[in-house]
């Protein structure tokens, strides 16, 4: 098949929404949205009232109305709530979630790939993370049910991923091994999800969409190619200077002066290995660049990923002062972005940038209640009685330690999900405090200013994919 040259990244959370996926396949390239968090994502944009309507919209093409009936019901507030009235919770996923959360997950996923497909015909991807497990199978249901073109996966090893998209694509249900820490040998836990019990009985056969795997090194990609349970269609390489989260550094960690993770020569791809596979692959990381793509495919790629460009371009989902701060910063020669080893409750080095008055501030952060309420970067773990239990380095120091957590895990960590729901304004308030937002991208924020024209403060996806194809850039104003 013929595979775009240029995918925008799926930055999550909310970020990569429908309106920037939309804009990217319109001119013809991958589009992605991301599934982190959607389920709640989507629930808070219908108690804010669905203005323009766009989420009910998509609704009315969901095959099954009972489920619409109950999401509406559950969530949908007309004219939106109150200022300053906090957001309904979501139920907290679980290995094995209540009807109602996968109902919403399933309706969510669908919503947002159904948005970014509408009125053109070209191709549109949903992002995910191995990481994240516990809403994995009713995310990728509910955008296969939408008819989504690519899944891509990283942020762990997704080798049973394939396979769930075949079974779903034939109407069966699937399984996924679940990361439970503390598991005694031979012991094993799983999340399922069968379509039927949506329908009721028996649930159609949909198409397969691509399946792309976000790695960092050929040993991981021939590790997918020759051990998944099906078919991998190709690869990302992203490099550990591309936003959110990076994989580690091989080897020992070891710190800069800045107190950054240091990368080496092993931490490189080798991209002969990866044309040996004979898949294709994209580079992601700082490529962001006509003579960067020139060079991408000169090595043998199928073309590049771009995430930070599109992160702060209009039709992204970051708040517009966010954007108008970073891009500023950048103008100014500014602009900071920390490769923070604790941030994130994953373990994984997680991209910071500094925006004022942002959890990226000591104050700011220091300042906050830690709670955990949205649940989406719990870890699993094995309880005494052998049931699963979740904990969260980011939740309150007592309570993760009462989980069996080391309070010395809990030093740093953030908050990741109720921080980015911020920065797409759709943070929470609490006791009349609203929760202080984080941005996050890779290290090629710095040169933001490029995209902009002198007399402006903004840019537009469609100039981003201009310039990177080495066209004119048309800065266009955009209301």
């Amino acid at each position: 098949m013929q595979h775009p040259i240029i995918i925008q990244g799926g930055m999550g959370v909310a970020v990569s929404n429908w309106r920037l996926a939309r804009s990217v396949s319109r001119l013809g390239e991958l589009g992605v949205v991301s599934a982190t968090m959607l389920a709640a994502i989507f629930a808070r944009r219908l108690q804010a009232g669905d203005p323009g309507g766009d989420m009910r919209r998509a609704l009315e093409h969901f095959p099954l109305p009972g489920v619409v009936e109950r999401v509406l019901a559950a969530h949908y507030v007309a004219g939106g709530r109150g200022a300053g009235t906090p957001f309904a919770l979501t139920p907290l996923p679980a290995v094995q979630s209540g009807v109602a959360l996968t109902e919403l997950t399933v309706a969510a996923n669908f919503a947002e790939v159904f948005l970014a497909k509408e009125g053109h015909p070209g191709m549109v991807g949903i992002n995910l993370l191995e990481k994240i497990q516990l809403a994995t199978l009713p995310s990728l249901y509910g955008a296969m049910l939408a008819g989504v073109d690519y899944v891509l996966m990283g942020a762990g090893i997704p080798r049973s991923i394939p396979g769930v998209l075949d079974r779903f694509a034939n109407g069966e249900s699937a399984e996924l091994k679940l990361d439970v820490a503390d598991a005694v040998a031979g012991e094993e836990f799983f999340s399922r999800f069968d379509p039927g019990s949506l329908y009721g009985g028996e649930a159609p056969r949909l198409r397969r969409p691509q399946f792309l795997a976000i790695v960092s090194s050929a040993v991981l990609a021939l590790t997918l190619a020759k051990k998944s349970n099906g078919r991998v269609d190709g690869f990302v390489i992203e490099g550990d200077v591309a936003g959110g989260h990076n994989a580690p550094p091989r080897g020992a960690l070891q710190l800069n002066a800045e107190g950054e993770p240091i990368y080496g020569p092993r931490d490189v791809p080798d991209l002969a290995k990866f044309r040996e596979l004979g898949l294709p692959f994209w580079l992601a990381g700082s490529y962001a660049r006509p003579e960067k793509l020139a060079d991408a495919l000169r090595l043998g790629a199928t073309g590049i990923q771009a995430g930070t460009v599109f992160a702060f371009c209009d039709e992204s989902g970051i708040e517009p002062a966010l954007k108008k701060a970073a891009i500023r910063a950048s103008r100014a020669g500014e602009l900071k972005v920390f490769t923070d080893p604790v941030a994130s409750p994953t373990g994984f080095p997680f991209k910071v940038v500094a925006v004022p008055e942002t959890v990226s501030e000591a104050a700011v952060y220091a300042a906050r209640e830690r709670v955990c309420d949205l649940g989406g970067l719990r870890q699993l773990y094995r309880k005494d009685d052998g049931t699963v239990g979740y904990r969260c380095p980011a939740e309150p120091v007592e309570d993760f330690v009462r989980k069996g957590g080391a309070a010395e895990d809990t030093v740093g960590r953030k908050c990741l999900c109720n921080s980015l729901a911020a920065t797409v304004g759709l943070g929470q308030t609490r006791n009349g405090v609203q929760e202080p937002a984080l941005v996050t991208a890779g290290n090629e924020a710095t040169e933001l200013a490029r995209l902009v024209p002198p007399d402006a403060e903004h840019y537009s996806a469609e100039d981003v994919i201009l310039y990177l194809r080495g066209d004119v850039v048309n800065h266009v104003s955009v209301a």
